[in-house]
């Protein structure tokens, strides 16, 4: 006998979102504190880049794709990559595996991560506007890092490191944000949801 009835596939995962924007923002504001001046690179920052900042937004960035989410798929997993890249490109040169990136090299990474941002934030403009702030701020973050870079200028490397936390800041409000708000079904943290 043959059933006509139609079965659908209800999706129970978890949302991976709040991880992965909790992983770049706290990861985000923890380098640029640095690069506004108030401590040394250290350790701690590059067990962030590959830990929370690179494979935690990794493994978020796969769990958006089990959601069907292309966009938090290609900037989870872009960005956690971002992290384990600049960590490799700090970390091997003092390992003795190759020698360190010019000036010029670095720029051209800056740029090229800024003009990708650039990209996605067009995304952003069908999500929220808390997404929106996040892109923007890291496009922007880039681009003052790579002028930084051209420069030499001492004063926009601290500028930048402020815009820096206020970037990561933003991020790590939207990721309390969607978590909250889905904890408690309301909007505890305005998000400025796109109709």
């Amino acid at each position: 006998m043959e059933s006509n009835q139609n079965y659908s596939i209800v999706d129970t995962t978890a949302n991976p979102g709040p991880l992965g924007l909790l992983a770049f923002g706290m990861t985000t504001v923890l380098l640029n504190i640095h690069n506004a001046g108030f401590f040394e690179m250290n350790s701690m920052i590059f067990g962030m880049g590959i830990f929370y900042g690179g494979l935690a937004q990794v493994i978020a960035g796969v769990l958006e794709a089990k959601k069907g989410n292309t966009f938090g798929l290609t900037a989870f997993t872009s960005y956690g990559f971002f992290w384990l890249t600049l960590v490799g490109l700090l970390v091997m040169p003092k390992l003795g595996w190759i020698e360190a990136p010019s000036n010029t090299a670095m720029i051209c990474y800056l740029i090229m991560w800024g003009i990708f941002t650039f990209l996605l934030f067009f995304g952003t403009l069908k999500i929220n506007k808390a997404l929106q702030v996040v892109f923007a701020t890291l496009t922007l973050l880039f681009f003052l890092l790579a002028l930084g870079d051209i420069t030499g200028n001492s004063t926009i490397k601290t500028i930048t490191g402020f815009e820096g936390v206020i970037c990561g800041a933003s991020a790590i409000y939207t990721g309390v944000g969607t978590l909250l708000n889905e904890v408690y079904k309301k909007d505890i943290f305005p998000l400025g949801t796109v109709k």
